[in-house]
């Protein structure tokens, strides 16, 4: 990088690329990270294209007379105790599902991320100050902690992503600072010193760049511990309310036919159970791709 003060902006560029095609070919040795990436394409095509899939009324719909109907060809994965379609509901169900994991890992990237730079590069008292608040939060467990602000603020969507972000932000801001600590010390760091370059500038140039590689696979991972986070305050109704047909919400409105029809756990189970899995083995391909002691 501090070569990159003085040489031209194409070099620049055929040099990103270069470590952009390494990356990908590193990627693609591991057979896993890419089953985890057909599947988690899979599943981001069905959160895209819910809506041509199946319509959103299906979901909703009620019947009487296809109440707790086994999967069939006029619904594929059963209805439930409202006669509501089960496949259409997991599908839609997509959407809350990745949209809370999404969401909640780039907020608390973007928060923690930050924190962890400054803290990381300033030190001093800014840094014991914000380590040592971290180390509170981080003393209750994450899932206490949620229920402790759902139980607060009220069980909704909304506040069910403040609860998540805020059990997550401790474990990123650590991770960021630990990393950029590796990084404050280089020499392009000083290179960009020497060219009057603000504090600013240079965290967001110049360190974070070079420290994305851990961070990118921390957000990864982070991405399906949020999924079956928020999935597990639903189930117990303290997340995303009925009728909204989120996973953990789903799972949560089988509990009592469990017995008598238990597809209505399989379905939104093995959703659950494949996202988080393809998002897991997405970023240990990631971490074996940015390890620069990786080789051929």
């Amino acid at each position: 990088m501090q070569e990159n003060l003085n040489i031209p902006t194409e070099q620049i560029y055929y040099k990103k690329n270069s470590q952009r095609k390494e990356i990908w070919r590193r990627f693609k040795k591991s057979r896993t990270a890419l089953i985890g990436l057909v599947l988690l394409i899979f599943i981001l095509c069905i959160a895209i294209f819910a809506d041509v899939i199946v319509p959103y009324s299906q979901a909703i719909a009620q019947s009487g007379k296809e109440r707790l109907q086994p999967p069939s060809m006029s619904h594929w994965f059963g209805t439930d105790q409202l006669g509501r379609d089960l496949f259409a509901r997991t599908v839609h169900g997509s959407r809350y599902s990745l949209l809370i994991g999404f969401s909640t890992s780039l907020i608390s990237l973007a928060i923690g991320g930050m924190l962890g730079a400054f803290c990381g590069y300033y030190g001093g008292h800014f840094d014991n100050i914000v380590m040592r608040l971290m180390d509170v939060i981080m003393s209750v467990p994450p899932v206490l902690l949620s229920l402790a602000v759902v139980a607060a603020l009220g069980a909704n969507l909304r506040n069910l992503l403040i609860a998540i972000t805020i059990s997550c932000v401790p474990g990123t801001v650590r991770l960021v600072r630990s990393v950029v600590m590796t990084v404050v010390d280089n020499d392009y760091i000083e290179a960009a010193y020497s060219y009057n370059s603000s504090d600013l500038r240079i965290i967001l140039k110049y360190v974070l760049i070079n420290a994305m590689g851990p961070i990118i696979v921390n957000t990864t991972m982070n991405i399906s511990v949020m999924i079956l986070s928020a999935a597990g305050l639903s189930f117990i109704g303290m997340g995303v309310q009925p009728p909204s047909p989120e996973w953990g919400a789903l799972l949560s409105e089988a509990r009592q036919y469990m017995f008598r029809s238990p597809y209505l756990l399989y379905f939104p189970g093995l959703s659950i159970l494949v996202t988080a899995l393809s998002f897991n083995l997405v970023g240990d391909g990631l971490r074996d791709a940015f390890d620069p002691k990786l080789k051929d």
